[in-house]
């Protein structure tokens, strides 16, 4: 009986095992001569494989190991299609491309069986299982890949185990830019592609087409620049620590459109100048008038050049828009110092019109010489000689010469002996003073305006 007993009590306990219940204790009695040996059921936790997985082995290989390893380096044809140039940023240094990105390459490992000799064709989830080459660009300070509504990649296989891999990526790299001829500059600017662990010795990256590996939309236009043309070249990067790597770039040459410069900055510029030179028309005493007019252009023009300035970087050199802006800035500080040196030549000139007047005994500005000041016996002149002086008032008073210029003069007989003190008659002198105030103001209205269009045309031969 005690055989019999046993097996009842092994089916019993199979019972509770299976419907994964724990038998009770008490009722459960220990054999160390009997311990059935249970056979392990499958692990759960793994996914089962799915066809194409098996039809192209993936366990059956290793794919952290890259494709022939230990052999010949791995040849990697890559292309690109470049779908916008988004932003290009003079204050960051840096530009803003999207791109398809495709890699080429064999893998013997991932070679099928095809009654048709067709490729297969398959998403992000295949790519993470299988070696695809570790590409990232140099310089980059931001990318990703696209991932609305899923990921963008894609992975075609073909039955001899040639691979495609396309990415669809944003990538915000770094360009050095030369702004010295800034706003007439060209920039060229620079998207590497690198591998990151495998050196030249385990995988050769190159262009699949030559200089037709890229392509471009035909749409891509940006807001300030043209877009001149793309082309590719290929070379080595050395590092000290790792050694050296087969280097990819794409190079685009972009020239600045002009005119918005030319309407925000040169213009306004140029205008400020010329509205400086109107001062050189308005009379000298009409201070109210010509001080505010100097000083609004000097203003007028210290705001532009700080908005200029303020959306460009903090360079350590000269641009081109700087050098026009800070001439224009001295052509109208000048015009202001004109004014000041026209008024205080003036203020000396009548200074020393008003001590000659103290100084000196005479009849000034004969409007209507009498007949002692016009006896040729006593002053020496004839009538004629006087009149052909010109007409004029009281000292001080303008005369307007032929040409319309107008001029202040003065007219005085100086007294060049006294008889009483000197016991000597020596016949009165006339002395023909002339006092061109505005003479500044003429030569103004000339060099000004010739100084700056030379400049202009220099300025524009050499950067144009």
């Amino acid at each position: 009986t005690e055989p019999l007993l046993c097996h009842l009590l092994y089916i019993y306990h199979l019972y509770w095992k299976i419907l994964n219940l724990q038998p009770n204790p008490k009722k459960t009695t220990s054999f160390p001569h009997y311990s059935p040996i249970l056979k392990r059921g499958p692990d759960m936790t793994k996914s089962p494989m799915t066809k194409s997985e098996q039809l192209l082995r993936i366990d059956d290989h290793d794919f952290t190991m890259r494709p022939a390893f230990g052999g010949p380096p791995i040849p990697v044809g890559v292309d690109v299609q470049v779908e916008s140039l988004d932003t290009i940023s003079e204050v960051d240094m840096d530009f803003t491309m999207t791109l398809y990105l495709r890699h080429y390459w064999k893998d013997e490992r991932l070679s099928f069986t095809s009654t048709n000799n067709q490729s297969m064709t398959f998403d992000s989830r295949l790519a993470k299982k299988i070696w695809v080459p570790d590409m990232f660009f140099v310089h980059s300070k931001r990318s990703f890949i696209h991932d609305t509504t899923t990921d963008n990649v894609m992975l075609r296989v073909y039955p001899d185990g040639n691979v495609l891999y396309s990415l669809r990526v944003t990538v915000t790299a770094m360009c050095n830019m030369d702004l010295s001829r800034f706003p007439l500059d060209t920039q060229t600017c620079s998207l590497e592609i690198e591998s990151y662990a495998y050196t030249d010795d385990d995988l050769m990256l190159y262009w699949k087409k030559g200089n037709e590996s890229l392509n471009t939309d035909e749409r891509i236009s940006l807001s300030q620049f043209l877009i001149q043309k793309f082309h590719t070249t290929t070379k080595l990067a050395f590092y000290s620590s790792t050694g050296w790597y087969n280097r990819l770039y794409i190079h685009f040459t972009l020239r600045r459109h002009v005119f918005f410069f030319l309407l925000q900055t040169y213009f306004p510029a140029t205008l400020m100048v010329m509205l400086s030179w109107v001062s050189f028309w308005i009379d000298r005493r009409a201070v109210p008038a010509r001080v505010p007019l100097g000083i609004t252009t000097v203003l007028t023009m210290s705001t532009i050049i700080t908005g200029v300035n303020a959306s460009m970087p903090r360079v350590s050199y000269i641009k081109a828009v700087d050098i026009y802006l800070w001439v224009s800035f001295v052509f109208v500080f000048l015009s202001v110092i004109e004014y000041a040196a026209v008024n205080y030549l003036s203020t000396v000139q009548e200074r020393k019109e008003r001590k000659l007047r103290e100084r000196l005994p005479c009849t000034c500005g004969i409007g209507n010489p009498d007949d002692a000041m016009c006896d040729p016996q006593i002053t020496g002149y004839t009538t004629m000689d006087v009149n052909s002086i010109g007409n004029y008032g009281t000292a001080g008073n303008y005369g307007m010469p032929e040409n319309g210029g107008r001029q202040e003069r003065m007219f005085a007989q100086v007294v060049l002996g006294d008889p009483q003190l000197t016991g000597q008659v020596k016949r009165p002198g006339y002395v023909n003073i002339w006092i061109d105030t505005h003479a500044i103001d003429k030569y103004s209205r000339m060099v000004f305006p010739g100084s700056y269009v030379l400049f202009n045309i220099i300025y524009w031969s050499i950067y144009s």
